[in-house]
């Protein structure tokens, strides 16, 4: 069997409200698997589904070609998890906490671990009750990595982390991977996933909008374009953008001779799609300026969580609003 998970039609109900709705999605073997949403989206209740922590109400699951409602400890020992908020016991130690949970879940070298800890330096001999938020994550993140399960299942694992720690993080997520596991993770920060993730779902209000890969996102994503010309009247280059496909909000105007040559044009557009066809369009140009952005990945996938496009691309204070509100509605 290829994939690691297999999830179709699963429903979920608290009481008379329905917070999943259908959700259907595979995760091949040995990949990672990341769902991105807002807060309140479903990611943490599909987590918990497929680690049988809450019983779905409708729908089938299949974790390591097992029915996780059936499999037991058996299966269980097989999966590394971080929850979303780490809770710990405070009348104790790291290690300690740590040697409970590996009678739980299998042989697990204390080599292995110490190197994890040095790794994401962490002092596994202190009170966890004086731990920082950062700490706690980090012990969170040893714990389910220490005995190299098949599958790891972790909910936003970067969160209190700091820059230097969440590339360690990523560090190991390569390894488990190369070594055969499989990571699902989840986050509502889109950097986080594209860092990591060779497959991304994107989850809203319970729903699935899309499975796509980065660079499939990447590709659907806005770019903004400006560039300067001469030689073409203004009216010329607006009519040759006109006909690029996936070009669109072209503005075009003269510049003041004053600090410009002669007849120079002013060109401002975003593209989606392929970038082919626009060069082979701007090579007819005689161009004097030319930029050409990264795509803007937040945009592309804020626009999923809305359900809309935008008809000009939000700035950055109306990317962080839209991501409020769809936390809100969420």
């Amino acid at each position: 069997m290829t994939q690691a998970i297999v999830v179709e039609g699963l429903r979920k109900k608290f009481g008379t409200r329905e917070v999943l709705h259908g959700v259907d999605f595979a995760v091949e073997r040995g990949t990672v698997f990341g769902v991105i949403g807002p807060n309140g989206a479903g990611k943490t209740t599909t987590m918990r589904c497929l680690l049988d922590i809450i019983r779905p109400s409708a729908g089938t699951i299949s974790v390591l070609g097992q029915n996780p409602q059936r499999a037991g400890t058996a299966l269980r020992r097989r999966i590394g998890y971080l929850p979303g908020e780490v809770q710990l016991e405070n009348r104790t130690t790291g290690r300690r906490m740590l040697e409970h949970f590996a009678a739980i879940s299998g042989p697990v070298e204390p080599r292995h671990v110490n190197e994890l800890a040095e790794r994401l330096n962490l002092d596994l001999d202190r009170q966890t009750r004086k731990l920082s938020k950062g700490n706690k994550q980090k012990l969170g993140l040893l714990q389910a990595f220490m005995h190299r399960p098949e599958l790891l299942v972790l909910d936003e694992p970067t969160s209190g982390l700091d820059p230097l720690v969440q590339q360690v993080f990523h560090s190991m997520v390569r390894e488990a991977v190369d070594h055969g596991a499989t990571v699902f993770l989840s986050s509502h920060v889109l950097s986080e996933v594209q860092q990591a993730a060779d497959a991304v779902a994107i989850l809203r209000d319970g729903e699935i909008i899309t499975v796509s890969t980065v660079e499939k996102l990447r590709t659907a994503a806005v770019r903004q374009l400006r560039f300067n010309s001469t030689g073409t009247a203004a009216n010329d280059v607006g009519a040759l953008l006109a006909r690029v496909p996936g070009v669109a909000n072209v503005a075009v105007r003269e510049l003041p001779a004053d600090g410009h040559a002669t007849g120079t044009v002013e060109a401002t557009a975003t593209l989606s799609g392929k970038v082919q066809p626009l060069v082979q369009a701007l090579a007819r140009l005689d161009l004097t300026d030319l930029v050409l952005e990264e795509p803007d990945l937040e945009e592309a996938v804020l626009t999923l969580y809305t359900g809309s496009t935008p008809d000009q691309p939000a700035n950055g204070s109306q990317r962080r609003a839209a991501h409020s509100e769809g936390a809100h509605r969420a």
